[in-house]
Formats: C-alpha cells, sequence, structure tokens
C-alpha cells in the first residue's frame, strides 16, 4: 500500500526496473561520514528516498560514492538517479568557486534526483547554480531543491523567495549539528504551516523521529513527509563503525546532549554561528564541561576513536535513540517504517466516527 502525499507525488515520477517511484514519505538524511552510496540506494530501492552527503569529501570522493549508488540500483551511466546529495553550505563558501562547482557539479552531471542545501549562508547562490546548470542542460525534469531550516522566518524566505522544491523543518531533537535555539518539532511544525498556502512546497519533518507511530503524528499534523537520520545509522549500510552502531543500541531515551565537545575534540569549530550538534553524552563531554586541557581531551579523544571506545568517540543521535533495539538492513528499516505508519494511519481513522 502506497502512501500518497506532496513528497510522493514530487519524488515518484522516477521509475526504473524493478522499482516503480517513492511509496512511503521518508527521507533518510544526509549525514557527514555516515551516509554513502550504499545506504542512499539501499533506502530508495525500498520505496523511501535516500540522500547521500558529499560532507566534508572532495569531488573526487563524492563521484565515486554516487557511482556506487547507481552500482546498486544497477542503473546505466544515462538513467536519472533516484537518490540526493546533500551539502553543507558553509563548506562551499569556504573553498575556492571552482572547488564548490566541482562539488555541485559531482551531482548534477551525475543526473541525480534532489540535492540539499543546509548551514550557509549564501544559499541563495547554489540555488542560482543549480537552475542555471539545468536550464543550460535544458533537462525535462530539473533537479529539486531541498533547504533545511529551523524557524518559520528561514522557511518563509527558502518558500516565498527561493522557491524551493522541499523545505526541511529541522527541531531540537534532531542528531547531529543544528541550531540550538530551534523549537521542538512539534511546535515548529505547526507554525511553519501556518504561514502557507495549500500549494506551497513540501514541508518535512526532521528530529528525534524513530518509528512509524511518530511519523504517523507528524503526517497527520500537516507535515508532507518525515526525515530520519539515526535510524539509518544503525544498519549494515552506514559508514558508522561496528562501535558507533552498538552504541546508538544501548543507548537510553535520555542518552543525548547538545554540545560543541566532540568539535573541540576534533577541531571541526567552522561550523555558523548558533550550531552545535547533539550526540551520546560520555567523557569526552563530561571532561570539556569541567574545564578540563583541550590538548588531553583530544588525545583521549582520538585514542577512542581508534578502539571504538563508547565512552570516548563520537556517536551523533537524536533524541530518538532509545527506540532503536537493534540493527537492520535499511530496506528492513523502511519496510518496518512504511508498516507502522499504515498501521497507525488507520487507527487514526477509526476515531473518528461521523457522529
Amino acid at each position: 500500500m502506497s502512501l500518497n502525499t506532496p513528497l510522493t507525488r514530487l519524488l515518484g515520477e522516477a521509475s526504473f526496473h524493478a522499482f516503480s517511484g517513492i511509496k512511503t514519505p521518508v527521507v533518510a538524511a544526509p549525514m557527514a561520514g555516515a551516509s554513502g552510496g550504499a545506504l542512499a540506494a539501499h533506502v530508495t530501492a525500498a520505496g523511501a528516498f535516500g540522500f547521500l552527503a558529499a560532507g566534508y569529501l572532495d569531488a573526487t570522493s563524492l563521484c565515486k560514492e554516487i557511482s556506487l549508488a547507481r552500482g546498486v540500483l544497477n542503473l546505466t551511466p544515462s538513467d536519472r538517479l533516484p537518490i540526493g546529495v546533500g551539502y553543507l553550505a558553509w563548506k562551499l563558501e569556504k573553498s575556492t568557486v571552482a572547488e564548490a562547482e566541482d562539488m555541485l557539479n559531482a551531482a548534477l552531471d551525475n543526473n541525480v534526483q534532489a540535492m540539499w542545501l543546509a548551514f550557509g549562508v549564501r544559499l541563495s547562490e547554489w540555488i542560482r547554480y543549480i537552475r542555471t546548470y539545468d536550464n543550460i542542460h535544458r533537462r525535462s525534469s530539473p533537479t529539486l531543491i531541498f533547504v533545511q531550516v529551523a524557524s518559520v522566518e528561514e522557511a518563509l524566505v527558502a518558500i516565498k523567495n527561493w522557491k524551493v522544491d522541499v523545505v526541511v523543518a529541522q527541531g531540537n531533537e534532531s542528531g547531529g549539528h543544528g541550531y540550538g535555539s530551534a523549537p521542538p518539532l512539534l511546535t515548529l511544525i505547526p507554525s511553519i504551516l501556518q504561514c502557507l498556502h495549500e500549494d506551497s512546497s513540501p514541508l518535512l519533518a526532521a528530529g528525534g523521529l524513530s518509528n512509524g507511530s511518530q511519523i504517523a503524528s507528524l503526517l497527520t499534523l500537516g507535515a508532507a513527509g518525515v526525515v530520519l537520520g539515526t535510524r539509518f545509522l544503525a544498519t549494515p549500510e552506514s559508514l558508522y563503525t561496528e562501535a558507533q552502531k552498538n552504541a546508538l543500541v544501548a543507548a537510553k531515551p535520555a542518552s543525548t546532549i547538545r554540545t560543541m565537545a566532540f568539535d573541540n575534540a576534533r577541531g571541526t569549530l567552522d561550523w555558523p554561528a548558533g550550531v552545535d550538534g547533539r550526540a551520546l553524552y560520555n567523557d569526552t563531554v563530561k571532561d570539556l564541561d569541567e574545564g578540563a586541557d583541550i590538548s588531553t581531551v583530544r588525545e583521549k579523544f582520538k585514542k577512542g576513536v581508534r578502539e571504538g571506545d563508547p565512552d570516548r568517540m563520537l556517536v551523533w543521535a537524536g533524541t530518538g535513540v532509545g527506540l532503536i533495539s537493534e540493527i537492520m538492513d535499511a530496506k528492513d528499516v523502511v519496510r518496518e517504517l512504511h508498516s507502522d505508519t499504515v498501521k497507525r494511519l488507520k487507527a487514526v481513522s477509526e476515531l473518528y466516527t461521523g457522529n
């Protein structure tokens, strides 16, 4: 049974071989260091939509991940590739013009279906570049542009000024990097929806989501779909290490914290003002909170990463991590999410008797 939302209609135009389009309004987030071509492709093959992360890659490495996705989906180089590529806009903005264009062209030349932009001050520039590329190459189906936001104001700019195809609203519960000032998802989504027209770009909800009941609740609230990150980290296709995946399965509902400790420990401090990251709390965070010497913390962190020590290594995770009980194939995760979402939506429909 397919779910019919503005997102599935927008993404469902692609079809090939055994794949007949997107059947469930679930998107796998582009997570730097975790979302490679295999994960994105397997999510799409199961009927959701997968993104791989450009993250800290160079253009050559990004092309390899895109090629891997194409191979998993058994597509020819001329076929449109029904996955997306997500970019950290601040990384593009710190690069030379040539380097930034090479990174964007890696996705555009490979005819991916969508591109995701987040965390930058020149998003309109990258959007214009993508659309100019599509116009020059006279594409019948332009590249879909997803933009991540954390407030009503950002959402309205993305929709009204930039005319983006999809808006991703990221709540405070989200794992990985985000704006610490973002409202909780159940506040952010209604706040944006009440400012939009019915024919506005699809709005997706992201942050702390792990199961079908949560997805159903967001669809009922008015979201066109959802984005899950942490749930897809605990899959064989994720680039996370086994130690990181096991840490996710062992985590409790209260195991996460918003912090810049891990960025301090690994030296990734170029994020825009107001951005921090949600991860599993451990001794790396504790030591820095207590004023430990940063060089000592960094050495312990590096050693912990090498040894897979959960008390030291970095494991990004959203607030829904406590709902993850096992490592499952990405396809099975999608199927379970879809089945549970349908079940909960049916249950909700039975609450209304018509009297």
